[in-house]
């Protein structure tokens, strides 16, 4: 599963989305990559925020590009439950993630992949998860 940061270091370099599951699949191995609806979020609030035109339509033709190109997760009421408490057991130890990370890596867990990210620091305070540097 993909989180926000691989996509945008992706968009920041030139790649398109096409470029970036190629990329991925290529270090993963992996034929099947998804992505969170909460990374949707993040890329939607990332094309609102451009500070120009052309940031925002090139982000916006890479979002849709991705969109077409693999399957999107929700967030299941069994991944809020189990994020829950990952987050309470973290918490109990000093420990914050921030939400849209806890529900992207949890969601993952849940489904059985691990998370393609350039954020590895959040991504590996959740127990169990593959972490795969992107």
């Amino acid at each position: 599963m993909l989180d926000s940061t691989a996509a945008v270091a992706a968009e920041r370099e030139g790649k398109n989305a096409r470029q970036l599951l190629e990329a991925v699949a290529r270090v993963t191995g992996d034929e099947v990559i998804a992505i969170s609806v909460v990374t949707v979020l993040e890329l939607a609030h990332g094309i609102t925020r451009a500070d120009t035109t052309e940031r925002r339509e090139r982000r916006q033709r890479f979002l849709d590009e991705l969109l077409t190109g693999v399957p999107i997760q929700p967030v299941t009421i069994k991944i809020a439950l189990s994020a829950g408490q990952i987050d309470g057991q973290c918490q109990a130890r000093g420990i914050r993630i921030p939400l849209s990370d806890l529900l992207i890596g949890v969601s993952a867990l849940e489904l059985g992949y691990g998370v393609g990210t350039a954020n590895v620091r959040h991504f590996q305070l959740i127990p169990g998860l593959n972490v795969i540097p992107i």
